[in-house]
């Protein structure tokens, strides 16, 4: 891994690797917490837990990944 980022709420940790990143835009058609426009650009208030993991597991390049902070 690269220089990852790391992004928290209640129930999540999201972790975001700029360096193996693709832009493929999945994260961004898929959620409003993320937003390229904004700083930072991964706000987990902005949708549900349970959306963010199935869109993070759908990113292609595995620059995202998340952990359920009960685990």
């Amino acid at each position: 891994m690269g220089k990852v980022k790391e992004y928290k709420n209640d129930e999540i940790t999201v972790y975001w690797d700029a360096e193996i990143c693709q832009h493929a835009g999945k994260c961004v058609a898929g959620s409003a917490a993320f937003n390229v426009k904004a700083r930072p650009w991964i706000d987990l208030s902005k949708d549900s837990s349970e959306n963010l993991m199935r869109v993070i597991d759908s990113c292609p390049s595995g620059a995202l990944k998340y952990k359920k902070n009960n685990e």
